[in-house]
């Protein structure tokens, strides 16, 4: 059964999600909606290498964290809550040169008040490039919040 709060919810739905945004900056594209993960992917190029030519790793944990936190947002009434990340590790165990990463989000703690998500970023040959962990904070939505319809 899909953990997320819509249940009809489709990536296509998701995809106009995140214009003006980093995640839209760095080339993120939306892949693929299951009923408990979801997959993006982000080019490795001028705006995500380093200075060596390597995927920087601050840009892993862009992709992880924009894929984390859309998905925490769609497992939660987005009406009344909004979902923003409170903590995220990354550990670089491969580097990437060219072509894309795909990160995987699969939930490790769905609750009330926190989410902690496993995402896992390989490289076009499947190969693992970076594991990330993400926990989300879950607040109560208030005016100030800018609307984002999920």
């Amino acid at each position: 059964m899909a953990i997320w709060f819509n249940k009809s919810i489709t990536i296509e739905d998701i995809k106009p999600l995140g214009k003006g945004t980093m995640g839209e900056y760095v080339g993120i594209e939306w892949m693929e909606l299951g009923d408990n993960y979801i997959k993006a992917r982000m080019p490795v190029d001028h705006r995500t290498q380093q200075p060596y030519g390597l995927l920087h790793g601050g840009a892993s944990c862009v992709l992880a964290e924009t894929i984390g936190s859309i998905a925490s947002a769609m497992v939660v009434d987005h009406s009344q809550y909004v979902c923003v990340g409170m903590e995220i590790n990354a550990n670089h165990v491969r580097s990437a040169r060219e072509g894309y990463v795909t990160g995987t989000a699969t939930p490790l703690h769905l609750g009330a008040n926190t989410h902690v998500w496993d995402i896992r970023i390989n490289d076009d040959l499947e190969k693992l490039v970076c594991v990330s962990r993400l926990t989300v904070a879950v607040i109560p939505r208030k005016e100030s919040f800018r609307k984002a319809s999920l």
